[in-house]
């Protein structure tokens, strides 16, 4: 079995990824008009974002019962339209009493 250079891996990555954004404004030249696919395209950053951060809430404490306590109040915190500095700032917190008494 032969070694690889990292920069084969590296140009390879760097192809695949080039080729992933590039395609789709090269084959796709009219606007898209159905609303399901719009829909659809609208919200994959969204839900890319939250299934990226979600398991790190989980694993961001000590225990897992103060950091779905702390996800549930930024929850409640941006529902109620709070500030990202609101947010953040009353969830620690949650979490910071959470982990004095868990």
């Amino acid at each position: 079995m032969t070694e690889h250079s990292p920069y084969t891996y590296i140009i390879v990555m760097a192809a695949v990824t080039y080729l992933i954004r590039v395609l789709p404004l090269t084959l796709i030249r009219s606007r898209i008009k159905q609303p399901l696919l719009r829909s659809f395209l609208f919200y994959v950053p969204y839900v890319t974002l939250a299934v990226m951060t979600f398991p790190a809430i989980l694993s961001a404490t000590g225990s897992v019962a103060s950091a779905a306590l702390g996800f549930l109040c930024a929850v409640f915190c941006a529902y109620r339209g709070r500030s990202l500095v609101q947010v953040a700032a009353v969830s620690c917190a949650v979490v910071f009493i959470a982990e004095l008494f868990i």
